[in-house]
């Protein structure tokens, strides 16, 4: 799986602006689906039947990113964030437009106590006047993160693994599914960075029984991290509650029984802060039984994220349970 990550990654395609990633997936699934489709919003949907429940399993293709909101005289860039940025985490750090372009995120300084926002952040992209920069990039373009994906051995470590491993886990999941007992509906959704915008719009379309989140989350096993319990390596983690939902307890149990089950390592995650997809999927018409399988992650929202592939093999196998388990 370490390729089909490199790819996904490499990509770069922020929230609104998935097509590039979106070609890639309907690439990698187009002979493993029943069905392939995008909606209005642009979610990409690939259905495999098997039986009269519907499950819509979701991970989601977009990143972080920055969009241009002025360029200076100098020709530096100002902006804001499209998702959740920390700007502590910003200087020094570089960005990719669509075109290519490359730039450097500096700072401006600031005085005694003076905590370091957004608006004291640029862009270099090496322009030296206002009509130099424009000419390579406009106003309202979106640059996400730029940086090399790293294989230390068991863990890697790349720019956007939030959600791209999440979108790596179902395509991997899709191909080795041999014997579907539900009705499946693979779901790679769109601007889930700025608000579970694709998931809301796909599980109103779809009308599933029950929905299944795949993405990252927080750990605590770092030097003076969160008091998290979360750990790489510890196995997939199966969500109890974040900011944007409490799982359903019929959810958790089948997840918990089918990871006991199949000897798969699993932990419990209760994530103070966050959401994920499942938060939308929920509150779908009537309401929608939701839960997520979750990936350890160290660094989220940097371009130097990590994950270690025993978690991911854990995940996949997960998933690949649920859709050979018959919830009629």
């Amino acid at each position: 799986m370490k390729e089909l990550i490199r790819k996904l990654t490499s990509v770069s395609s922020p929230s609104g602006r998935e097509e590039p990633v979106r070609a890639l997936i309907k690439e990698e699934i187009t002979k493993h689906a029943d069905e392939i489709w995008e909606d209005k919003l642009g979610n990409l949907i690939a259905a495999k039947h098997g039986g009269k429940t519907k499950v819509l399993l979701a991970a989601h293709m977009d990143e972080i990113g920055v969009i241009v909101t002025d360029i200076d005289e100098q020709g530096f860039l100002r902006f804001s964030n499209v998702g959740g940025i920390n700007p502590q985490r910003l200087v020094g750090q570089r960005a990719r437009f669509a075109n290519g372009t490359i730039g450097v995120f500096g700072a401006e300084k600031l005085e005694e106590n003076q905590k370091l926002t957004l608006s004291k952040l640029y862009l270099d992209i090496g322009a030296r006047s206002a009509e130099e920069a424009r000419q390579k990039v406009s106003v309202g373009e979106i640059a996400t993160f730029y940086h090399e994906f790293s294989d230390l051995g068991e863990r890697i470590v790349a720019k956007a693994l939030d959600d791209r491993i999440g979108c790596a886990i179902l395509i991997e999941a899709l191909k080795r599914v041999a014997n579907p007992q539900n009705d499946l509906y693979c779901t790679f959704t769109v601007q889930e960075e700025v608000g579970l915008r694709g998931a809301r719009t796909a599980a109103f379309g779809i009308d599933p029984d029950l929905g299944i989140a795949i993405d990252v989350t927080g750990t605590g096993d770092t030097p003076e991290a969160e008091r998290l319990a979360i750990k790489l390596g510890q196995g997939a983690a199966i969500k109890v509650k974040d900011n944007s939902l409490i799982t359903h307890p019929m959810v958790k149990d089948l997840l918990t029984d089918l990871a006991t089950k199949n000897n798969i390592p699993y932990q419990f995650e209760v994530l103070p802060f966050g959401g994920t997809d499942s938060g939308a999927i929920q509150l779908t018409k009537a309401g929608v039984p939701a839960g997520v399988i979750s990936i350890p992650c160290r660094y989220l929202h940097t371009p130097s994220e990590m994950v270690d592939l025993n978690d991911v093999e854990a995940a996949v196998r997960l998933v690949v349970a649920v859709m050979e388990t018959k919830l009629d």
